[in-house]
């Protein structure tokens, strides 16, 4: 067997891996191509923020669901404050995890931010205000799913260790009870 073949058959989801990837190096790649080639800023950043949304929605909603169990968002209660939502797999279904999938979902997540960084970098130094506009948006996009996917695993690992608790607590008292009375 190739060793290509090996590596694929470690991820437990290749097709969410592969759109996981996919719309964030798409916004990245069109960004730095259609500096060289195009030469309308408005196209630019039209299809450069679509792309950033997209792998916006799809590691919000899709991928982050199915390769580390997460998913968050954000509301607004009746008193105008602002409230995070978190929603994650149960203690058991989180840790049986393809730990492939969740460090490849981790590290692109950081990646692209650190790209959109570098790039917003070079448009400073290129004075290049109206590109900065367009690495803002996308990079606000990166850090939002960042800090709603890092809140929700703080929140998905506290939930982990209550649910081990429980589940130990009761084993134990279970045992407690069968040993107790001979059961």
């Amino acid at each position: 067997m190739d060793q290509h073949q090996m590596v694929g058959e470690n991820y437990a989801n290749p097709k969410t891996c592969f759109f996981h990837v996919l719309f964030k190096a798409g916004a990245l790649a069109f960004y730095i191509l259609s500096a060289l080639f195009v030469n309308n800023f408005v196209i630019i950043f039209v299809i450069t923020v679509l792309l950033a949304a997209l792998d916006f929605w799809v590691v919000k909603n899709v991928s982050g669901r199915i390769l580390v169990g997460l998913r968050w968002w954000n509301e607004i209660d009746d008193e105008g404050n602002s409230v995070w939502k978190f929603e994650c797999l149960d203690g058991e279904s989180l840790a049986r995890m393809n730990k492939k999938d969740s460090w490849l979902f981790w590290w692109t997540l950081y990646l692209t931010a650190a790209a959109w960084i570098v790039l917003g970098i070079f448009s400073l130094i290129r004075l290049h205000a109206d590109y900065l506009l367009v690495v803002g948006v996308c990079l606000s996009l990166s850090i939002a799913n960042i800090v709603g996917f890092t809140k929700c695993n703080k929140d998905a690992k506290k939930n982990v260790a209550d649910w081990t608790r429980t589940t130990l607590l009761s084993s134990g008292v279970r045992s407690t009870i069968q040993s107790a009375f001979g059961v």
